[in-house]
């Protein structure tokens, strides 16, 4: 189900308490998006798409930056490591 999966990514992305509202939403157009059927008009299933594709496209700016895990936090942590084994050989103490 969209709206599921819409739902996760929003609990992932941490944004509930930056733009309830928005979150609010989102969360109405994919359950919306759910429960048109093969019946329903092209148009009507593509509008409901392109405004939830928007705002998730919004929530996702909003949304903090994870720091952990990133391929540059961990060539800091590797350069202040070699950095730290440098400096104990330099003073000789290990």
């Amino acid at each position: 189900m969209i709206a599921d999966d819409i739902a996760a990514e929003l609990d992932n992305l941490g944004v509930t308490s930056l733009a309830a509202g928005r979150v609010a939403v989102a969360l109405k157009l994919a359950r919306a998006l759910d429960q048109l059927d093969d019946g329903d008009a092209p148009t009507s299933q593509a509008v409901v798409a392109d405004k939830l594709d928007a705002i998730m496209t919004r929530l996702r700016a909003l949304a903090p930056v994870k720091g952990e895990g990133d391929s540059v936090d961990d060539i800091t942590r590797q350069r202040e490591k070699r950095r730290a084994e440098a400096r104990s050989r330099a003073t000789g103490s290990d």
